[in-house]
């Protein structure tokens, strides 16, 4: 009696690697933006997530040479090199969303509903300490203007109730939104305005945003002006317009509550 012999095509090396390299980079990036997280926000700090996405561009390259290789040679390991490539290219998303934000959205990191009279940000101390020492600068009517064109639904909030009331309702918008309110005024005075400010970080790296709020009297009620401005980059990706957007949201589903 004889025994058959069965010979079976060896296993890709670049097919091994490239689910190894896939799920090293996962756990890399997922550590990186932990130590993003933990550190002081900066340009500098993101350093770690470009160096996570290095292994994961290297893992799918390493998933497409694997397919390469199995077709010319008939070697087994099409389903390592599979899911190597589907997790790489699911990793890239967010890389993706940026580069989207990058070419559609302008070049600006600081955004406000009055582009004539910008709100001005607070320079008391408690609100100096919170933002680090730094006061956003101006931006030149120019880049406001461009900034018209592209958010036209950022303009100044107008309500037929008394300043006291708008303030009340923006006070309570800017903590229902989770922003760390650091100092309020209350209108009257001489310039009759209110102001809250307030600082507001991201979900997942936490970087932060400047905001000023200001409510004026008007004789038919009053007029509510937000201002959100970057700390860090010229290019915020829509985020302050977005932040300034789900303000107004809030403040419309807080008056239709009253």
């Amino acid at each position: 009696m004889h025994r058959r012999l069965v010979f079976e095509e060896p296993v890709s090396h670049a097919a091994i690697w490239s689910r190894r390299l896939a799920w090293f980079s996962l756990a890399v990036l997922l550590l990186s933006l932990l130590l993003v997280r933990l550190r002081e926000p900066s340009i500098e700090g993101l350093a770690p997530v470009a160096g996570a996405y290095i292994f994961v561009f290297a893992a799918l390259g390493l998933a497409i040479l694997a397919f390469i290789r199995i077709w010319q040679s008939g070697h087994r390991g099409v389903g390592m090199a599979a899911w190597a490539m589907l997790l790489s290219l699911v990793l890239l998303v967010p890389l993706g969303f940026v580069a989207v934000k990058l070419v559609t959205k302008p070049a600006l990191s600081d955004v406000s509903t009055d582009i004539d009279d910008p709100p001005a940000f607070s320079r008391s101390q408690a609100a100096m300490t919170a933002r680090g020492g730094r006061v956003p600068p101006d931006v030149p009517s120019v880049r406001r203007r461009v900034q018209r064109q592209a958010y036209p639904k950022a303009v100044p909030i107008l309500l037929e109730v008394p300043a006291e009331s708008a303030f009340d309702v923006a006070r309570r918008a800017a903590t229902g939104l989770g922003w760390q309110v650091l100092e309020t005024v209350r209108p009257g005075g001489r310039s009759g305005a209110g102001r809250i400010e307030a600082v507001a970080r991201g979900r997942i790296l936490h970087f932060s945003e400047d905001i000023t709020i200001r409510v004026r009297p008007r004789v038919d009620g009053s007029r509510i002006d937000i201002r959100s401005a970057s700390r860090l980059g010229s290019h915020d990706l829509g985020a302050n317009a977005a932040r300034i957007a789900a303000f107004v949201d809030e403040v419309e589903l807080l008056m239709d509550n009253r």
